[in-house]
């Protein structure tokens, strides 16, 4: 019997990290979307099997609209994968620098090459775009983008060196798939909690990971667009989903807080 190849959204056009995330994540079949939005709509439809999403970025921090839709999206994360990214300026062949006047790339690119485009581009416009390989789409005699390194276009020359300000530049990209429930998994589990609006209530939430000894890897807020002054918190810990305690600290965990969910768990042992 013929085995049917996954298919699997992520953000694009072809030459994304996403894309070479998803590569390496899933293989078979590559949809590219134009949007995060996009990516997990094609997975909640059932067009795809899994949808691969950048979650944090090692100089950025976390990916804000992607934390966004694991937290209203009925998915589940199941692997990760850590790419190193390498910022080029890219430029039509034959224009110079000294003739930019816009800059276009995606917003994250822009935060991680800050220093560089202070410097030497201190007056250019910067022009935000779906993605770093998108913004080559915009390339004029007076527009650059931002790309990665591995791009390969007719026509289009990159700078010879990394541009972004701190080389070791990391993006953790998360594979996910429908629905909820646990993975017999150890490694990272990933959860969403928001606390009762009142004092001490983070701090009553992080107690309880901490009576179980739980090694808490990773916590980001995100405000609550529809609460003024309320945080969802997305929290990272090392542990196993078949350990009795980390089950224990979960539901601990969800019946102290006013909303909780489980949004993965994934990769090895931190």
């Amino acid at each position: 019997m013929r085995e049917i190849a996954m298919r699997t959204s992520c953000l694009g056009p072809s030459g994304s990290f996403s894309e070479r995330a998803a590569i390496e994540l899933c293989g078979g079949e590559i949809v590219l979307s134009k949007s995060f939005h996009e990516a997990v709509s094609m997975l909640l439809a059932g067009e795809v099997d899994r949808a691969v999403l950048p979650v944090e970025n090692s100089l950025g921090g976390g990916v804000l609209p992607v934390l966004d839709l694991l937290a209203a999206s009925p998915v589940f994360g199941e692997a990760e994968k850590v790419l190193p990214i390498d910022h080029r300026l890219a430029l039509l062949k034959g224009v110079e620098k000294g003739d930019i006047r816009t800059i276009c790339s995606h917003e994250q690119a822009f935060a991680q090459c800050g220093e560089y485009l202070r410097v030497n581009f201190p007056d250019a416009r910067l022009v935000s775009a779906p993605s770093t390989a998108a913004s080559l789409q915009m390339l004029d005699g007076h527009t650059a983008a931002i790309v990665g390194s591995h791009i390969v276009r007719e026509n289009v020359l990159l700078s010879e060196n990394n541009i972004a300000d701190n080389k070791q530049n990391f993006t953790r990209f998360l594979r996910v798939r429908r629905g909820s429930g646990e993975q017999a998994a150890c490694g990272t589990v990933f959860v969403c909690a928001v606390c009762a609006h009142r004092p001490g209530a983070l701090y009553g939430l992080l107690k309880i990971f901490d009576r179980y000894e739980l090694n808490l890897t990773r916590i980001e807020s995100r405000p609550i667009k529809e609460r003024l002054g309320e945080y969802r918190f997305f929290i990272e810990f090392a542990g196993d989903l078949r350990s009795e305690e980390v089950q224990r600290a979960i539901s601990e965990a969800e019946t102290y807080c006013t909303e909780f969910k489980l949004l993965g768990a994934y990769g090895e042992p931190r």
